[in-house]
């Protein structure tokens, strides 16, 4: 069976949405792409003025709440319903809660040919990535850089401190098959 998902997984400015639209460009077949900032951009702004949506702490923290994971829970399962409708996709996340948060998209992937990709980027190049942005609290990158990998089993891991995106991509999408 061919690989029907590709999660990216890893912290703020690792690189992921890159190497997500780079593996559109080198796939065979059309795949569509989705991140956690999709759903975030998509719910209403009352979600990060109160404690049961998704607050960014000055200091780069992001704290979610049980809305937020209501939300997330009806997301995750919509993108798992898209896989099973036909459609390829690949999923640009930050695992937050670790292996708690792999095992949510494991549960809604069930039965689903999914390739696991760690996405890592030493702390101090994705601050200075997350900087050159501008569109990111400060400290995300650095907070998240490795705490979004722990305990979460890979089928594969890239790393884009001294990687481009494309080659990144091409390492991937060799292990679909």
């Amino acid at each position: 069976m061919k690989t029907q998902v590709i999660v990216l997984n890893g912290g703020s400015s690792a690189g992921k949405s890159s190497i997500a639209r780079c593996l559109q460009r080198v796939l065979p077949d059309p795949w569509l792409t989705f991140g956690v900032d999709t759903l975030i951009e998509a719910m209403p702004a009352s979600m990060s003025e109160s404690d049961t949506g998704i607050d960014f702490a000055p200091d780069g923290e992001v704290v979610v709440g049980p809305e937020f994971r209501a939300l997330e829970a009806a997301w995750t399962e919509g993108i798992a319903a898209m896989v099973r409708a036909g459609a390829a996709v690949i999923v640009d996340e930050v695992f937050l809660g670790g292996p708690a948060s792999q095992q949510r998209w494991q549960k809604a992937l069930g039965g689903l040919r999914v390739l696991w990709v760690g996405v890592r980027c030493d702390s101090a190049v994705a601050t200075a990535r997350e900087a050159a942005r501008g569109d990111r609290v400060p400290g995300m990158a650095t907070l998240q850089a490795d705490v979004v990998h722990q305990g979460v089993t890979y089928d594969l891991e890239v790393d884009t401190t001294r990687s481009g995106a494309m080659e990144c991509a091409r390492i991937i999408a060799a292990h679909t098959k």
